[in-house]
């Protein structure tokens, strides 16, 4: 695959015409075009950007890029959601823990554990959807978006940290069943089924487009109705005497922690992988830009999350007649946005007077003939 390095600019100084009512969008795409022709002809590259290679897996071809940037408004548009749950729910961890080891409850204890863990992940799940608002630099070509990405992973791993202690506990409270004083364990659950679900609500309608979001929606949506099993514990224990239903509920508590956190886990661990993100139709992608007029094949085609909510494309068309004009590679990019949620493609047209492979699917040279020997 032809890679080209994209600083901040691109390499490229275009001039921009914004109305005032552009600039009252926090969500906005801007549309660059580059002329490209046989022979490369963009002009000397900008200080300190590398010129295109020539060899290898480059292609010496005119190629154009479309870009799409969607941006997603204030680093800090959840600033207040993270600032208002972390505080919160600091402060109940606390209460929680102090009235679980008063009343001896794991199921209290465990839940406050679990909340703590919630505290450290809206931190890094805050942090991170600041960072990825950076801008990119010749270090960062693409900023730091996959902080997001990162985020998320450790979230759903911390989460499943936190359902082995859990288990742990409860266990032991089988092993070693006390007596649970089952109206302290009620009054601090329904505190906590207030608290979390107040949280949880402050992330309902980011979590829908952000896994990052999501891993905090589901930190806290998952406490709410684990604070809800634990008040019902409580008052089975209030009129039963039955305290062995606590570490029950605590083991329920992890079931429903690990079913919930299980597709965080695998979507992040996927977008960190570069894998397509769920959201894009990669053969769909495909289709379309075969489907384009002039293009007899595509290769090097590749899809991958640059951040939570952002996708890229690289791809090479193979076009007989030629560069067919910015306008339509331009549109090319606007289709694949609008169509497909894929934000910044690179687009290389090739005219295929050559064999071209993707240098990343083609096998292994052969050793060469005589060299027998082991090293």
């Amino acid at each position: 695959m032809n890679k080209q390095t994209h600083g901040p600019d691109h390499g490229h100084h275009h001039p921009h015409a914004h109305g005032d009512e552009a600039h009252q969008h926090d969500d906005h795409a801007h549309e660059h075009k580059h002329a490209a022709e046989a022979a490369h002809g963009h002009g000397q590259p900008a200080a300190g950007q590398a010129k295109p290679a020539a060899k290898g897996c480059g292609h010496q071809h005119g190629h154009s890029h479309g870009h799409g940037h969607h941006h997603h408004g204030d680093p800090n548009s959840h600033g207040r959601a993270f600032a208002i749950a972390i505080v919160l729910n600091t402060l109940f961890v606390g209460v929680e823990f102090g009235y679980g080891f008063i009343a001896n409850s794991t199921a209290l204890m465990a839940d406050a554990g679990h909340n703590l863990s919630d505290v450290l992940g809206l931190m890094l799940a805050w942090g991170a959807a600041i960072l990825a608002k950076r801008a990119p630099n010749q270090r960062y070509t693409y900023g730091l978006r996959g902080t997001s990405m990162l985020a998320a992973l450790f979230n759903a791993m911390l989460l499943m940290a936190a359902c082995g202690a859990i288990a742990w506990e409860a266990v032991q409270q089988l092993l070693h069943p006390n007596p649970v004083a089952g109206l302290t364990v009620s009054l601090v659950a329904a505190v906590g089924i207030a608290i979390n679900g107040f949280s949880a609500w402050l992330f309902l309608a980011g979590s829908k487009d952000d896994i990052n979001i999501r891993g905090a929606y589901l930190h806290l949506a998952a406490d709410a109705a684990i604070s809800l099993g634990v008040l019902l514990a409580g008052l089975v224990v209030m009129a039963t005497g039955w305290s062995w239903l606590d570490p029950l509920v605590s083991m329920a508590i992890v079931a429903l922690i690990v079913w919930s956190t299980w597709s965080l886990l695998h979507e992040s661990l996927r977008l960190v992988l570069a894998a397509v993100p769920d959201n894009v139709d990669a053969p769909g992608v495909e289709q379309f830009l075969r489907q384009q007029a002039g293009v007899s094949g595509v290769h090097d085609l590749h899809i991958w999350a640059m951040s939570t909510t952002e996708t890229a494309l690289t791809a090479h068309l193979v076009m007989p007649d030629g560069h067919p004009g910015d306008d339509i590679v331009d549109s090319i990019g606007r289709r694949l946005k609008d169509d497909f949620a894929i934000h910044h493609s690179t687009l290389q047209i090739e005219h295929g007077t050559t064999s071209h492979a993707c240098c990343l699917t083609e096998p292994a040279p052969a050793p060469a003939a005589g060299h027998g020997h082991a090293h």
